[in-house]
C-alpha cells in the first residue's frame, strides 16, 4: 500500500494555531449526540453484513466495526460503530439525529430475515473514554474490544497522542454506579476532530462516498466483502482512481458550521469544500473537519463559508491516506 504524497501546507503568513497540552486530557465524557440500534434475531449478522460498508460476517467477540451505510448511489445515509453482544445480537452506535431515519430504511430490507431492529438508546449509556480513564488491559490496536467493569469497551483511534475508547453500558447500571463524567463534551469533540474520524450527522447526509471521508484509510470500508447498497459506486470510485475529495483537519478563528461551505482563492463563486465535524480549541478559535477537492490543497487560501470569510488553516491527519487496498 503506498500514500498519497504529502500535501502543501497553507502560507506561513497564517497565525499558527495555539498549542495545547494534551497530556493533561483524561477522564469520561457523556455522549448524549449518540444513539444505539439494536439488531436481535438469528439472521442479525448476516443482515447487516448486506447492508454496512464492512465486514460484519467474521466479526469477532473481541472486535469492533467502523462503517457507513449507503444509499444505492454511494451516498453515505449514516456512520456506525458495530460490535456482536452475542451469537445473535449486535450493537449499532450511531448519531443520534441520524437514528431514526437509519432505523426506517434498515427496516425497510428486514424482508424475510429474522431479526429485529429497535431503536436502544434508552437502555444503553455511553461514554467517550481518555487518557487513563481507559482499562490497562484494552488491546492497544483501534476497534479491538473488551468486556470489563463496569462495561464494554471499545479502542478508538487515538488524537493528539491521547488514547481513546467508547464505553458502552446498560442506563441503569450507568445511573446506579453514578459515572463521573468529568471530561468536558467540548473537549472529546475537540479530540474526535483531531483523530480525522468524521461520523455523519443529519446536516451532511447523502453528501459522500465513503472515501471522501478517508473511510478506506481507517478501517471503514472492506472491499474484499459481498454487496451491499452503493458497493459499485465505491468499489469504482476506488479502483478507477476517482478520489478527488479528501478530508482534512483545519484551525479557524471564526466559527465554522457542520455542512457549511469551504472556498479556494481561485473561485469565489464555488465552494471546494464541506464542513463535516466541528470543535471548539480549547486554547482558542475552532479545529474542523472538512471534505474537500484535493486539488484545493494548494498552498492557495482556503476561506469558511464564502471568499470573503475566515481563513483556513491546514492541520496534519493523524493517519496516512492509502492509494492501494
Amino acid at each position: 500500500m503506498s500514500a498519497i504524497p504529502t500535501l502543501t501546507p497553507m502560507p506561513a503568513a497564517f497565525k499558527a494555531a495555539p498549542l495545547f497540552d494534551s497530556t493533561s486530557v483524561h477522564g469520561l465524557a457523556r455522549l448524549d449526540h449518540w444513539g444505539v440500534i439494536r439488531a436481535q434475531g438469528a439472521d442479525a449478522v448476516s443482515f447487516l453484513h448486506g447492508q454496512l460498508t464492512q465486514d460484519f460476517a467474521l466479526l469477532g467477540q473481541s472486535e469492533a466495526r467502523l462503517a457507513g451505510y449507503c444509499s444505492a448511489k454511494g451516498r453515505m445515509l449514516a456512520s456506525v460503530i458495530g460490535w456482536k453482544t452475542g451469537p445473535e445480537e449486535v450493537l449499532l452506535a450511531c448519531s443520534r439525529d441520524l437514528l431514526a431515519p437509519t432505523l426506517k430504511r434498515l427496516s425497510m430490507f428486514v424482508m424475510r430475515a429474522k431479526v429485529n431492529l429497535s431503536d436502544a438508546s434508552a437502555e444503553f449509556a455511553l461514554y467517550g473514554a481518555a487518557g487513563s480513564a481507559l482499562p490497562a488491559e484494552l488491546p492497544t490496536n483501534p476497534w479491538s474490544r473488551l468486556e470489563a467493569a463496569p462495561g464494554s469497551w471499545i479502542r478508538l483511534p487515538a488524537a493528539e497522542g491521547v488514547a481513546r475508547a467508547l464505553l458502552c453500558l446498560p442506563a441503569q447500571q450507568a445511573q446506579s454506579e453514578a459515572l463521573p463524567a468529568n471530561l468536558a463534551p467540548a473537549l472529546w469533540q475537540w479530540l474526535e476532530v483531531h483523530s480525522g474520524i468524521a461520523m455523519v450527522s443529519a446536516p451532511v447526509i447523502e453528501e459522500f462516498v465513503p472515501q471522501m471521508l478517508n473511510y478506506e484509510s481507517v478501517g471503514g470500508v472492506n472491499f474484499k466483502k459481498g454487496c451491499y447498497p452503493g458497493q459499485e459506486v465505491v468499489a469504482r470510485s476506488q479502483y478507477r482512481g476517482a478520489l478527488k475529495r479528501r478530508v482534512q483537519i483545519f484551525h479557524a478563528e471564526a466559527e465554522p458550521k457542520v455542512g457549511q461551505e469551504v472556498f479556494h482563492a481561485s473561485d469565489a463563486d464555488q465552494p471546494c469544500g464541506t464542513v463535516v465535524a466541528v470543535a471548539p480549541h480549547p486554547v482558542q478559535g475552532w479545529d474542523a473537519i472538512v471534505s474537500l477537492q484535493t486539488s484545493a490543497l494548494d498552498g492557495q487560501v482556503l476561506t469558511l463559508g464564502s471568499a470573503a470569510g475566515a481563513a483556513l488553516l491546514l492541520l496534519p491527519l493523524p493517519y496516512e491516506l492509502l492509494q492501494d487496498i
